[in-house]
């Protein structure tokens, strides 16, 4: 039995209790089996395997039970119910399996009258608890209510509130870094980080969670979160690995298989995996231990500041959890979990690796950028050099097919008409008339005019070319009593092209000089029709027609009629002489694209 002393100090610790043990349906405690304990109390180290309910009795003197006085219990685990002078004043909703899981966090009571009595006072407390979870009770302490409310306070906020604030900044960092690798698929540890930090945040739950839900006992949660460690543990290796610029598939993959059967097996056979934790946590924790000290002794070697960053956030944590790796083991009588207080830590961590790799990344595009900019505008200057000597090529080039063109024109059409007059004068009289003679050169200049007024402008009207054709081919076909009637649609705007424009015009006049010839007719019609992007050449006369009867496509002719052959080829047109039969005549039709 314990007995508090006089209230001389403003809070007592109550040390001493007596405990005895009994059954999951204990509603009143033993009447024997009571035996004293000192607290903070493990049952288990007295009771080896005891599963159920152990009484807890403390007794301290009050003087004044008009006083409020402040009740601080500081530790029971797993659930209780407390009763004070023999009136309950709390309780847990689950006493039985699944147990209610309120061990991390302290009870606070302020009692007063009647419950409080002056003289001696009595506090039973029944704490229901699991052999394999260290199953205890802590330290009572009495006194005033602002000092062990204001200790009430704290130990909520280190058991409870900061383990939640450090669940909720593990699953933002988890989101983050996992939106991050989601983008950049390529970047594995960022993967790695999350899943490490999504398993780690899982565990953190057993410092908050109030029941075992989703699972149907305390064997159940706890067998979970044993494999939510070690699933941290071995995604956090990878991680570590990889950020390293390290890869060992084969030992990736035994690592990762170990922890996927170890995970399998908690969920499928809760009833060893929660008890018997102890076995396969520990080497994992010595696992992580030396993961974490090999990369501080890469990270002191290697010159990466963004590895030595991450292996100094890295070394408090690590120091951190051997207090807590102590007070999981029961080494020592601590209740409280620190781990908690080292995330912030770690998030900075992260936030400076991922601001050291996307200045480094930003510096590299920028040299990229740089880079490909003096490519670029030497490349631009070689094309421009390049575009240039081909300009000046194709110009000389230009030129010299022009010259050539014009000189075939020269050879074709005037050159033929000045052989033609020469043989003529040659082979006349010594009295040929002087008519005759002017009637020659006047031939021989319109020859020339036609090659002029088709290649002295580049751009050239066909509407404004033909004009000067048709002036003097009518003055020709009059003069032989042939009656010329010219029909132009749509060929204002035309343009063909100093060349093409020769050559159409080159075959026009050779077909009205062939019905001033041979045709021997009374009227010609010259039609010049534009048809969408066709344009359409007709000359009909009413002559005495081809030497073949009927219709007929032009499969032979004389050296006018191959010449025009060339011409029309050249034009990317189709032409054709046929005869007419209503009226009789012949018809020299030709039909080709306005582009070239």
């Amino acid at each position: 039995m314990a007995a508090g002393a006089a209230r001389a100090e403003p809070v007592v610790r109550i040390v001493h209790a007596e405990a005895a043990r009994a059954g999951w349906d204990s509603t009143r405690p033993p009447e024997q089996g009571w035996m004293p304990v000192t607290l903070a109390d493990q049952w288990q180290t007295r009771w080896a395997g005891h599963d159920g309910v152990v009484w807890y009795r403390l007794r301290w003197r009050q003087d004044d039970a008009r006083q409020p006085t402040g009740l601080l219990l500081d530790y029971t685990c797993m659930a209780a119910a407390v009763y004070l002078n023999g009136s309950l004043i709390d309780r847990d909703p689950s006493l039985v399996e699944p147990l209610s899981r309120s061990w991390h966090m302290p009870r606070y009571f302020l009692l007063q009258a009647p419950l409080l009595e002056p003289g001696e006072n009595e506090l039973l407390v029944r704490v229901s608890g699991l052999a394999a979870y260290q199953p205890s009770f802590g330290v009572v302490d009495v006194g005033d209510p602002q000092v062990l409310q204001a200790r009430y306070r704290q130990g909520v906020l280190v058991r409870h509130d900061l383990q939640l604030l450090d669940s909720a900044i593990g699953f933002v960092l988890a989101a983050v870094i996992g939106l991050f690798w989601l983008l950049r698929r390529q970047e594995t540890m960022y993967g790695w980080y999350a899943l490490s930090a999504v398993f780690g945040r899982l565990y953190d739950t057993n410092f908050v969670a109030a029941s075992p839900w989703p699972f149907a006992s305390t064997d159940g949660w706890q067998a979970f979160i044993g494999g939510c460690y070690v699933m941290s543990a071995a995604a956090h290796t990878v991680f570590l690995l990889r950020f390293s610029q390290r890869r060992w598939p084969r030992f990736e993959r035994l690592l990762l298989g170990i922890a996927v059967a170890l995970m399998a097996a908690a969920l499928l056979w809760p009833q060893w995996m929660g008890p018997y934790r102890n076995v396969y946590l520990v080497p994992v924790i010595a696992f992580l231990y030396l993961v974490s000290f090999v990369f501080m002794g890469y990270a002191v070697r290697s010159d990466r500041r963004d590895c030595q960053v991450l292996a100094l956030c890295i070394v408090l944590p690590v120091a951190v959890s051997l207090h807590d790796l102590g007070v999981y083991m029961g080494w020592y009588g601590g209740v409280s979990y620190l781990g908690s207080f080292t995330s912030p830590l770690m998030l900075l961590g992260m936030g400076f690796v991922l601001a050291y790799r996307f200045a480094n990344t930003m510096k590299r595009v920028e040299g990229f950028n740089a880079e490909l900019s003096r490519e670029v505008r030497q490349a631009t200057g070689q094309l421009a050099e390049t575009l240039r000597q081909q300009h000046a090529l194709e110009l000389a080039h230009g030129r010299a097919g022009e010259r050539l063109q014009l000189v075939r024109d020269l050879h074709d059409g005037f050159g033929g008409t000045l052989v033609g007059a020469i043989a003529r004068v040659e082979q006349a009289p010594d009295d040929m008339p002087r008519r005759e003679i002017v009637r020659l050169l006047k031939e021989m200049r319109d020859d020339l005019r036609l090659v002029i007024d088709s290649t002295a402008r580049e751009h050239a009207d066909l509407a404004e070319l033909i004009v000067p054709l048709r002036h003097r081919s009518s003055q020709l076909l009059d003069a032989a009593g042939i009656d010329a009637h010219w029909h132009l649609e749509g060929v204002g705007g035309v343009e063909l092209g100093a060349a093409r424009s020769l050559d159409l015009l080159r075959l026009l006049q050779e077909a009205l000089t062939n019905v001033f010839k041979h045709s021997r007719a009374r009227r010609v019609d010259i039609h010049v029709r534009r048809q969408g992007d066709r344009l359409q050449l007709r000359v009909d006369d009413d002559g005495v027609g081809l030497p073949a009867a009927g219709a007929a496509p032009m499969q032979g002719g004389g050296a006018g009629f191959a010449s025009m052959r060339l011409r029309a080829q050249r034009l990317g047109g189709e032409l054709s002489v046929s005869a007419r039969s209503d009226p009789q005549g012949t018809r020299v039709a030709l039909e080709l694209p306005l582009a070239a």
